[in-house]
């Protein structure tokens, strides 16, 4: 009987350990594709160049087309819907959110470093470019593991000849 007890035992845990590796795996899966996403919208943003200013020969970033754009490949590429909630049926059960986004332009004198001693951020710039923050809550499977949310840091030059 004990036997029998203990093998109902072991598998019990062995279940517990899988359902525990299992929410890991979704968090590290998580983690990627979120910095991945942040990484290419700041990068879109930062290829929104301003026309106008451009034809006054001043090369800088449009920071309204820069933020929708950013936006718009955020949700993208996380699929959720265009503001950013999620979309039943996908892998975010909560909406990611932008902390903080900041266009760096013709106003700062280059190498610029942005400093953000809020969420511990520090980057160079050696021309116009855009810093993004955003806050990603990792979906729990069996709710094994405390919640695990992350802000996730993303920064882009501009491209030009």
């Amino acid at each position: 009987m004990h036997k029998l007890f203990f093998s109902f035992l072991m598998i019990v845990v062995w279940w517990l350990l899988h359902a525990m590796q299992l929410e890991e795996e979704t968090a590290l899966g998580t983690l990627h594709e979120g910095k991945r996403a942040v990484d290419r919208a700041a990068h879109a943003a930062a290829q929104q160049m301003d026309e106008l200013k451009l034809e006054a020969g001043t090369v800088s970033i449009d920071p309204a087309r820069a933020e929708a754009i950013a936006r718009a490949y955020l949700a993208a590429n996380l699929r959720t819907a265009a503001d950013l909630t999620p979309i039943e049926g996908e892998w975010l059960d909560s909406a990611p959110e932008i902390v903080e986004f900041a266009v760096i332009n013709e106003q700062y004198t280059f190498p610029y470093t942005y400093i953000n001693t809020a969420y511990d951020y520090e980057v160079t710039l050696r021309k116009p470019g855009v810093v993004m923050i955003v806050r990603l809550v990792c979906p729990r499977v069996f709710g094994f593991i405390d919640p695990i949310e992350w802000n996730l840091k993303g920064t882009a030059e501009l491209v030009f000849a």
